[in-house]
């Protein structure tokens, strides 16, 4: 069974499959949406073929280059294909992809090249060239640059190259042995470093695409240095004065040359030259890096010019050499400082001194004479006070201002005395004025107002925060305690609700606080200092309880009654998007604890229904199929966002039909899941089938013609109809089944042959013999008075069949040509045909179905069955007696009760018999 439905599957896939191939092309990076060609016209279809026959567009590249559009057949362009990312540096790119059509299936392959656009400039791989080129280099001298690079093809790979104007060099190119050329740089003009340290150029490749790219390089020639230039100061004269007293190592100049060349060329050392006197050697030290002249020794009395000479050398190979004169003149200074004295000072002022209160007492004393032993004395303190001269060098320090200790608690007043030299020199002196405290401060909160939070379920003694105030005062001025004012917020004490720690302002809480039932209430907290007289002050504390998430949803609609499952109808045309119900739910939490999402945790068939996340409402997901269990469950989870998030659910039953039933089915423990076929396993099923009947019906086609060849064909259950079948169970407790013999005789002449089955038992109406065949309307009447039967006339009925066809292959055989009339019908007797019940028996409902009876003559020798009256036999030509009863006595007769079928033939006189195929 399994060769034969393999085998007609591979003769179905070779007969209707065929093999093409499409050519396109389309140049790279072409926008998305941009037609290509017409596959479905290319292939000789219409557009909509293609989904008829479940066109498919196979490709074996990861990203959906192009696609088919199945409305209107085109090749169009899905992404932008890059020439050069797929296919690198091949000279043709080509994308192949298969085209599967089915019914008969089709395969095509088609082959899309992408042509190569100037979407890439060239570029120097190398990047930036840096070249070093002495300065002492003859014009015609040549270095080599770089090449470069282009992604396209063709001639929109081909580079050209130029290089940016230069009166120093010049571009051209050199070949290679393989036939590339290369760029080269040539010096057309001797270079001056001094002149110009760096030359910056630009080298430019440009292919010769339409449009035309290029790409740039900086070409950076650096000059390379030698030893032509000596140092040369700044100045031709230095000059400088230097004080008397100054110590040794006093920096008095820095002298500076300048060497135009590079590197140790352009290093200079210096020194005090050979043309500087012996005797001036050690009083000055030269720095031979940085040029600094400093004061090596004493240099003698004021009003003294000292002459002194440095030379500047590099350090080359051949080092060159320049001097320079340093004139130094030594100057006369102030030596002496002044000398500050405190006679008296105060050791702390209270802070509500008056103003003009004496804090100390100060002398002053210069030893040099003339304007540089004048003194004059300054203040500076940036507090209320001031200085005020007594008489000569003495000075007073007093209180200009109030004094705030909250604000200043110390002043640091400095005290300068300068004299009248040049440059002058002076004396400075601080002074400490403490300030002594007094309480004229009360407690002060941040803020008139406290705000605290507390989560809900909150334990008896947990910390809620705390207050605090702030007093500048010192001691027990500045100290603190804190005290609860019991006051009435919410119908409740505060004292009862939380309580007050009396040094650190700490609030706990004495209760546990629930959000649903109190959100918040305020109360006052007092302040107060140690002073005398204290101070207080109050502040109002707001404090705000903090939802938890310690309510789960309530799920309000659909509400379950009595423990059952809530159904909803829904007719089976529903289209997609139809409102089956909407849940509702509310939570007694607040904030992002009450925001409620609605998710569908559980259904019989997850395909069939969506449910709004926020709404709530449960809706069809798509179109209701006949393959849908008519009973669906659907649990829908309501859950919040707090943290953890809580959530309830309920189980809705979804009823798929058209009406309201009576009686609601059960849901409480039934999953009904109808089952989907994905589109593959369909397509298998079917050419399952497909194969199964091909092969059913060849074999029913190859039964059926063993059949006909067989002479037996009427004689199995095949020739019964349905309806034959239906009466025979009526008729097997037929009450006029009381004789085992049956007579039949006909009277007058039948228009035509005739086919009847004869059936003993109960017709239609419990009360008849059934006689069905193939007759006229002239021919039922004569038959219904011209048969004989020993029953009563309430137990026939004859029924017409125009439906039943007579099979040629039952008809009786011709009979031989020495057939004459049979023994008993030339003696003038009416002959019996005895029809055999052994083979038209049957058990009754559900019974063994048996042969058709053969119809025999009396005679010995019976002809084909089949007997036809002579003429001038002694009886009537038309009138034929035939006897059912157990006449041979092989068979035994039939049971009472049981349906017997009798087939017999009428015949006109005179007609030919038909001939057995």
């Amino acid at each position: 069974m399994a060769g034969w439905k393999v085998a007609v599957l591979c003769l179905w896939v070779s007969c209707g499959s065929a093999a093409g191939q499409l050519e396109y092309s389309v140049l790279e990076e072409t926008e998305r949406g941009v037609a290509v060609g017409n596959v479905s016209a290319d292939l000789g279809l219409s557009a909509a073929a293609l989904s008829l026959r479940n066109f498919r567009f196979l490709s074996g590249h990861r990203e959906p280059y192009f696609g088919v559009d199945l409305a209107s057949g085109g090749l169009v362009v899905l992404e932008p294909a890059d020439r050069e990312r797929l296919c690198e540096t091949k000279a043709v790119c080509v994308l192949t992809y298969e085209l599967v059509l089915e019914d008969p299936l089709e395969l095509h392959t088609m082959r899309v090249h992408v042509v190569d656009t100037n979407d890439n400039s060239p570029f120097f791989p190398a990047g930036d060239v840096q070249l070093h080129i002495p300065e002492f280099l003859m014009p015609g001298a040549r270095f080599t640059l770089p090449n470069a690079q282009d992604a396209d093809e063709g001639s929109n790979g081909v580079l050209s190259y130029s290089l940016s104007p230069s009166q120093h060099f010049r571009l051209i190119m050199g070949s290679q042995v393989d036939g590339s050329e290369y760029p080269e740089l040539v010096l057309a003009k001797a270079l001056d470093r001094e002149q110009r340290a760096t030359h910056q150029l630009v080298l430019s490749a440009r292919d010769r695409g339409q449009p035309a790219r290029s790409g740039d390089a900086r070409v950076t020639i650096i000059v390379v240095d030698t030893n032509d230039n000596a140092p040369v100061f700044e100045r031709t004269v230095y000059r400088t004065k230097v004080p008397e007293t100054a110590p040794n190592g006093t920096v008095l100049l820095r002298v500076q040359a300048s060497d135009p060349d590079e590197g140790s060329n352009g290093e200079i050392r210096y020194s005090l030259s050979n043309s500087t006197r012996a005797a001036l050697r050690h009083h000055f030290h030269v720095h031979p890096r940085t040029g600094e002249v400093r004061v090596a020794a004493s240099l003698g009395p004021p009003e003294t010019l000292l002459e002194a000479y440095i030379e500047a050398r590099d350090e080359g190979t051949f080092g060159l050499a320049s001097t320079v004169k340093l004139l130094v003149e030594v100057t006369d200074v102030n030596d002496h400082a002044p000398e500050v004295n405190l006679l008296t000072l105060s050791s702390s002022v209270s802070e509500d001194a008056a103003p003009g209160t004496v804090i100390a007492l100060l002398s002053l004393r210069d030893e040099d004479l003339g304007p540089n032993g004048k003194v004059v004395c300054s203040m500076s303190s940036g507090g209320p006070f001031k200085l005020k001269a007594s008489f000569d060098n003495y000075y007073s320090l007093l209180t200009d201002g109030p004094l705030d200790r909250e604000q200043v608690s110390e002043y640091q007043v400095l005290i300068t005395a300068s004299d009248g030299g040049s440059p002058p020199l002076s004396t400075r002196k601080t002074l400490t004025v403490s300030v002594a405290d007094v309480n004229d401060n009360s407690p002060s909160f941040a803020q008139p107002q406290q705000e605290l939070f507390v989560a809900e379920n909150n334990g008896p003694g947990a910390s809620l925060g705390c207050v605090f105030a702030q007093d500048p005062d010192l001691g027990k001025n500045g100290l603190v305690f804190y005290e609860l004012l019991d006051i009435i917020s919410e119908r409740q004490t505060a004292s009862s609700l939380v309580a007050v720690e009396s040094s650190s302002g700490a609030i706990t809480a004495k209760t546990s606080f629930d959000f649903e039932q109190l959100r918040g209430f305020h109360f006052q907290v007092e302040a107060q200092d140690g002073g005398i007289p204290p101070r207080s002050a109050t502040v109002t504390v707001n404090l705000f309880v903090v939802d938890r998430n310690d309510n789960a949803p309530v799920i309000l609609v659909p509400v379950p009654r009595n423990g059952s499952i809530p159904v909803e109808i829904v007719p089976r045309s529903a289209r997609s998007g139809h409102l089956v119900t909407k849940v509702v739910a509310e939570d007694a939490d607040s904030g992002s604890n009450a925001w409620l999402s609605y998710h569908i945790s559980q259904a019989s068939d997850s395909s069939l229904f969506r449910i709004s996340a926020s709404m709530g409402e449960l809706r069809t997901a798509r179109l209701i199929l006949p393959s849908d269990a008519v009973k669906q469950r659907v649990v829908v989870v309501v859950r919040d966002q707090g943290d953890p998030s809580l959530s309830s659910s309920v189980t809705l039953g979804v009823l798929l039909s058209n009406s309201a039933p009576q009686v609601l089915p059960d849901f409480e423990h039934t999953w009904e899941t109808g089952g989907h076929l994905s589109t593959q396993n369909l397509y298998l099923v079917i050419a399952l089938a497909c194969i199964s009947f091909l092969f059913l019906g060849w074999l029913l086609f190859f039964l059926c013609i063993k059949v006909n060849q067989s002479p037996v064909c009427c004689s199995q259950r095949c020739c019964h109809s349905p309806e034959e079948l239906r009466y025979a169970r009526k008729m097997a407790s037929s009450p006029c089944m009381l004789s085992a013999t049956v007579d039949v005789t006909t009277v007058e002449r039948l228009s035509q042959t005739y086919l009847y089955h004869a059936s003993l038992g109960l017709g239609s109406d419990n009360n008849s013999l059934l006689l069905r065949g193939e007759y006229s309307t002239a021919d039922l009447r004569n038959l219904a008075t011209g048969v004989g039967l020993n029953l009563p006339i309430s137990c026939i009925h004859i029924r017409n069949r125009k439906g039943d066809h007579i099979n040629v292959n039952a008809m009786p055989r011709q009979p031989n040509p020495d057939w004459r009339y049979s023994a008993s019908l030339r003696a003038g007797m009416h002959s019996s045909v005895h029809l055999e019940e052994a083979g038209i028996l049957r058990a009754g409902p559900g019974g063994p179905d048996q042969q058709w009876p053969t119809v025999s003559s009396a005679t010995p020798e019976p002809e084909a069955g089949e007997v036809s009256p002579p003429v001038g036999a002694g009886v009537n030509s038309n009138s034929w007696t035939f006897k059912y009863g157990p006449g041979n006595p092989k068979q035994s007769g039939p049971e009472p009760k049981k349906q017997t079928q009798v087939s017999f033939l009428l015949r006109r006189k005179g007609e030919a018999s038909q001939s057995r195929q």
